[in-house]
């Protein structure tokens, strides 16, 4: 039974999940030539093409995020690449399972346990099919960044695109649901899909949608029915069940995805903040950008009589 609406989750627990889901947000940025539009992009359409071949969302939330996890600390060397480099399968895995422990301490033990189990299942080959149309709008729709009615818009580079979000939040609100009591699916497929209207309506932020006051709920629901239309009508029902989630609390699972919608938006830009406060010092004391190895007391001698790092 879903707790009462009041109830949130212990400030602890999400506190210790938070350097985690600072650390995701480098898939939104971590590109490879296999997926120039970065990490996240390339989950976004992953799951999308998963969850329409018929796949359980139950499956692919778990799946997903474990990918999601392991790529924080591999980024771009998943399974395919790692196969492709010369690792057996068996290895791949291997290596997949030790990105995924390195980063698994705050993770509920019973997600934790999940998500290993997931990493190890052979992607369905019904995945292969191409995901829906309006993915790739969402993969190129630009975010609108900080705005609010009055004040100017705060846009940061390189710009979030919806996909990046989109991901961002479905996986987060898988880490964040042992908090508050929910179960993953929905708060993920959620995430997914909460902004299927924006793959036809540019984004304009708080400010723009502001301006258009009474108006703006209509059209948000007509261009998500649209955009619903284009799927089987199976899964049209899950992505409805879910969206029901968005604008209350009024379940665990609503708290959930509602709870990792909100800590991805503010984090997004503490990461813009932290590497703009990048300083050298942290490269090298903190960092050891010359690592440590054969070579590190002759790379700091450099260093030194180049008079670029004492």
């Amino acid at each position: 039974m879903n707790a009462p609406a009041r109830d949130t989750a212990s400030p602890g627990r999400l506190a210790e999940l938070r350097p985690l889901l600072s650390e995701l947000m480098d898939l939104k940025r971590i590109r490879t030539p296999d997926h120039p539009d970065g990490l996240a992009a390339h989950g976004f359409r992953r799951a999308w093409a998963a969850l329409a071949s018929g796949m359980d969302p139950r499956i692919v939330a778990m799946q997903e995020t474990a990918r999601a996890l392991a790529a924080v600390r591999l980024g771009g060397l998943d399974m395919d690449v790692l196969q492709r480099a010369g690792l057996s399968p068996l290895d791949a895995t291997r290596v997949l399972h030790r990105s995924l422990e390195a980063v698994a301490a705050p993770l509920d033990p019973g997600l934790r346990e999940r998500l290993s189990v997931a990493l190890s299942q052979t992607p369905e080959e019904a995945c292969h099919m191409p995901p829906p149309l309006f993915v790739e709008r969402l993969v190129r729709q630009p975010r609108a960044g900080a705005t609010f009615p009055g004040r100017p818009r705060i846009l940061v580079s390189p710009q979030e695109g919806h996909a990046d979000h989109c991901y961002a939040v479905a996986v987060g609100a898988v880490l964040v649901a042992p908090c508050f009591g929910a179960s993953p699916a929905l708060p993920f497929v959620a995430g997914l899909s909460h902004h299927l209207f924006n793959a036809a309506l540019p984004d304009a932020g708080y400010r723009g949608e502001a301006l258009l006051g009474d108006l703006l709920e209509p059209v948000m629901k007509r261009l998500t029915e649209e955009a619903l239309s284009s799927l089987p009508e199976r899964l049209a029902g899950v992505v409805r069940q879910a969206l029901a989630l968005t604008g209350n609390v009024d379940s665990a699972e609503a708290r959930a995805f509602n709870a990792a919608d909100a800590l991805d938006r503010v984090l997004e830009l503490e990461a813009h903040a932290r590497a703009a406060g990048f300083t050298l010092r942290q490269a090298m004391e903190d960092l050891e950008l010359i690592h440590p190895g054969p070579l590190q007391t002759f790379g700091n001698d450099v260093l030194r009589d180049a008079a670029v790092w004492p």
